[in-house]
């Protein structure tokens, strides 16, 4: 069970801070990374062995909700995705004319904005396109993020149909002036049609998004969204702290600042919510998802093999992963490569013959190591150093000396707890599960770079 930190602790740590779904954070990729360097890490990439994963990011939805983070483009024309679909099929063909001999795929998954924002119809023509290039894998997992208030039974009888397996279901709260102030209503019944329609489908792992950190949430609020969401038997849940960044994202100066909780009321809805799941049979999987303790990730975790990518954790991550759509992120060849933000610039691009590229990192040996230790911590709530010197040798002894003085503060907070050759996260530390990680980032300290982050409580 979580302890609750005084105040005095959730303020000293309640800093800008990375959520560390990549390492070095996108805050550090740069212009500089060009063409020519992508092509370069494709042609690595294409000598490469081992099959692909697949992300699409489908950025339309009926309307902003006022919390949202992600690149999303409000409106109710469905025709709009129409004109999506012929340029990502013409995205798909350049990258594949870069990956002649890797065509494999273990995973696909559909995220955005809201992928049933498109009829069954263009969903068919999306995956359709996607398999006259790409070779599934048998037992591939195709997964794809759903909005009860628009999915509709042919949307969930056409995914899988199409071989879509795991079903990730947004709630956020099931609270009306939770809804109201965020912008995004539906129903625990329409939530839980959809979740039926998708197990009777061949969904077989059913996960919900919840959100903690929401104008108008009381800890009565949360249990009773908690209770009510365990009614409908989920596989596992993710538990999001809302991000507050209106500099990035004006439509969040919408939400009732006021009525947004505090720090230390964030903190107590979180492991207030951690406790009813872990009372339920749930175990917490780093950051902020629980699984029931026979899902593969309670296991993976338990066995020292759960992963994380940018679509989450997962028990196996294919070492490359292509990303399509504006704005979307590919980590191939030991880069990342981010698409170009605006719909505009993304369709030009493409239709001149040419990837959309924004911006790029090609990962330096010194990111490799920090990044195997942060996704450790952030993974299986500890560090061995033990591991990583096997793979990356004295350079990962010296890592683990060089943040030594960071750990022995964290000790004497009672967030970790050290022993020979690496430390376990204290049940307390999983509230700075961020700073925790943060002890290993050669970036962070750097001037100025912090301000674009979220706070980490």
């Amino acid at each position: 069970m979580i302890p609750l930190p005084s105040p005095e602790l959730i303020e000293r740590y309640n800093r800008p801070t990375p959520r560390y779904t990549s390492y070095p954070p996108a805050s550090e990729w740069t212009p500089a990374f060009d063409h020519a360097a992508l092509d370069e890490r494709l042609l690595a990439a294409d000598q490469a062995t081992g099959a692909l994963s697949l992300y699409v990011h489908l950025p339309f939805c009926p309307e902003m909700c006022r919390f949202c983070g992600c690149n999303v483009i409000a409106t109710r024309d469905r025709s709009r995705a129409d004109e999506y679909l012929d340029v990502l099929e013409q995205e798909i063909r350049l990258w594949a004319e870069k990956l002649p001999r890797r065509r494999e795929v273990q995973q696909l998954h559909l995220g955005g904005g809201t992928p049933t924002f498109l009829t069954p119809a263009q969903l068919e023509r999306l995956v359709g396109m996607i398999d006259a290039t790409f070779e599934r894998l048998p037992g591939a997992e195709l997964s794809v993020e759903v909005d009860p208030a628009i999915t509709t039974p042919k949307h969930l009888e056409t995914l899988g149909r199409l071989g879509f397996n795991r079903l990730s279901v947004g709630i956020q709260d099931l609270d009306g002036s939770v809804q109201a102030a965020i912008g995004r209503i539906q129903s625990a019944e329409q939530t839980e049609l959809v979740i039926g329609a998708g197990r009777a489908n061949g969904f077989t792992n059913v996960n919900v998004d919840l959100m903690y950190g929401l104008p108008f949430q009381t800890p009565l609020s949360v249990e009773r969204t908690i209770g009510r969401v365990l009614d409908m038997l989920p596989d596992r849940l993710a538990l999001f702290g809302y991000a507050h960044v209106p500099w990035a994202k004006p439509h969040q100066r919408l939400l009732p600042q006021a009525a947004l909780p505090g720090s230390v009321a964030r903190v107590e809805l979180f492991a207030l919510a951690a406790r009813l799941l872990e009372e339920k049979g749930f175990q917490q999987i780093g950051l902020d998802h629980f699984a029931r303790k026979m899902d593969p990730l309670a296991r993976a975790q338990r066995e020292g093999t759960l992963t994380r990518n940018f679509q989450g954790y997962s028990t196996q991550v294919p070492p490359d992963t292509i990303a399509l759509g504006v704005s979307a992120i590919s980590d191939i060849g030991g880069a990342f490569a981010q698409g170009k933000h605006r719909l505009g610039e993304w369709a030009e691009s493409v239709r001149r013959g040419e990837l959309p590229l924004e911006r790029g990192w090609v990962r330096t040996n010194d990111d490799e190591r920090r990044a195997a230790a942060i996704r450790e911590v952030m993974c299986l709530l500890r560090f061995d150093v033990g591991p990583l010197t096997t793979q990356y040798g004295q350079a990962a002894q010296e890592l683990f000396a060089e943040v030594q003085p960071g750990l022995e503060a964290l000790e004497k907070d009672g967030l970790v707890t050290m022993r020979p050759g690496g430390f376990d996260v204290a049940p307390l530390g999983r509230i700075f599960l961020r700073n925790i990680a943060a002890v290993f980032d050669g970036y962070l300290g750097q001037t100025g770079r912090q301000q674009v982050f979220s706070k980490a409580v």
